[in-house]
């Protein structure tokens, strides 16, 4: 994997957005769990698109945050994850109001 890209999501529920997240995902992808932490890979190949490796997205949680972790293949792919998974996580923290998004991206 060679784009990587990191977020500090500051929220008290970091734990029940990583299960909700993962039983979303589970219907359709590969989802693991250790604890609270949950690991999902988007195949090279979903919804159409070409990329050239599967990305693995990993949502652990902390006490006061949510760390999301994405090592793609590729820029655009890891791009593209990135909206999707705030576009989700949003969703699920919706009682709490918009969240903060500062990603960092990360030499691979």
């Amino acid at each position: 994997m060679s784009s990587i890209a990191e977020v500090l999501v500051a929220t008290e529920n970091a734990a029940r957005y990583a299960a909700q997240l993962g039983k979303h995902w589970a219907h359709n992808l590969d989802v693991s769990e250790n604890g609270d932490t949950r690991q999902i890979v988007f195949p090279k190949d979903a919804r159409g698109a070409e990329w050239q490796g599967d990305a693995l997205v990993t949502l652990d949680p902390r006490d006061d945050a949510l760390l999301v972790r994405i090592e793609a293949s590729e820029e655009g792919q890891r791009d593209g994850l990135k909206g999707a998974l705030q576009t989700h996580i949003d969703r699920f923290a919706h009682r709490e109001g918009p969240l903060t998004y500062d990603w960092q991206d990360l030499p691979g």
